[in-house]
């Protein structure tokens, strides 16, 4: 199975920015749409973020969106999320997902993904 892991989380203010990356060991990630979810304590998680294998095509939830930027570079096996302007609403634990589609399947839900991280720490607090 594809095997993924995060960073970059950390604690940061609000209105500042974090980057996270996700990398893929010993796998081209060159054929799969990434996602980002993160999960916050006592919520289900909830998708973030998707981008098509290419990175032609991305996908954004409505509370991040013109905060959040996601991108990818194939050759390095890596999906950055970058996210600014951050809110404490945005504190979670952040993964990244795979799916054998090429493109993001509608919904972002994590049943469709099959690849998981670790996760990531995030958050946002005065």
């Amino acid at each position: 199975q594809l095997q993924l892991v995060e960073s970059g989380g950390g604690l940061v203010q609000p209105g500042g920015s974090l980057r996270l990356s996700c990398v893929a060991s010993e796998f081209t990630l060159d054929n799969y749409a990434i996602g980002w979810f993160r999960q916050a304590p006592g919520k289900e998680r909830e998708g973030v973020s998707c981008i098509s294998s290419t990175g032609a095509d991305t996908y954004y939830i409505l509370s991040v969106k013109g905060r959040f930027t996601i991108s990818r570079d194939n050759a390095k096996n890596t999906v950055y999320l970058q996210m600014n302007s951050l809110k404490p609403e945005d504190t979670a634990v952040y993964y990244c997902a795979a799916t054998s589609f090429r493109h993001c399947v509608l919904g972002l839900r994590p049943s469709d993904f099959g690849s998981w991280g670790q996760g990531t720490q995030v958050t946002v607090s005065s």
